[in-house]
């Protein structure tokens, strides 16, 4: 198995153009995907569907330059036939995958990322951005990317951590909002549906 690349904000550039020429409908697009990658590895068992989404990612990433070159059609399904060879890799490892979780709260997962994606789109652009920025790579990698990004926007290490979590406690405020007043509606559907 290949390991995690990390994404490199040059990767992760180079990702965005793949997914969209416009910058906004491109993060909007690696949002989408990245959520719709967790929901499969969530509902598939997995024990760590956030990481093996980024690996997902990680891998194409690694590979844009070459697939840009011969790939035809809709980017997002590129991504799925990678997350389905990470997922067969991961299910022969030992203790990967968790009982399988009640309909209830697979539903609950997903509408809490689609309330995600709805409180995602009421941000600004700059803050989207800033935030997508951020979050876009795990492990040591992250150390390097927040200190480009600090550079970029002209700040500090701590105001930029401080933007980021002020950015993040808005977005958790708004899904936990959103998500409340979804909750009655989606609680009587799942009984009915029983």
């Amino acid at each position: 198995m290949a390991s995690s690349i990390g994404l490199t904000a040059d990767a992760f550039n180079q990702l965005l153009d793949w997914l969209d020429p416009d910058r906004e409908r491109a993060a909007r697009s690696y949002e989408h995907i990245r959520a719709r990658l967790i929901r499969v590895f969530t509902f598939r068992g997995c024990s760590a569907p956030e990481e093996l989404a980024d690996e997902t990612i990680d891998r194409v990433a690694g590979k844009v330059a070459q697939i840009t070159q011969g790939y035809v059609g809709d980017p997002a399904l590129y991504f799925y036939g990678v997350a389905e060879k990470i997922y067969l890799e991961h299910s022969r490892k030992p203790s990967v995958l968790l009982p399988r979780k009640p309909l209830v709260e697979a539903k609950e997962i997903e509408l809490k990322y689609a309330c995600l994606e709805q409180c995602m789109e009421r941000l600004s652009r700059q803050n989207r951005e800033l935030i997508l920025a951020y979050y876009a790579a795990d492990g040591n990698s992250k150390i390097g990317l927040r200190k480009q990004l600090a550079a970029r926007l002209g700040l500090g290490a701590n105001a930029l951590w401080i933007r980021a979590h002020r950015i993040r406690e808005l977005l958790r405020k708004c899904v936990k909002q959103r998500y409340r007043r979804m909750e009655p509606d989606v609680l009587i559907n799942f009984e009915g549906t029983q």
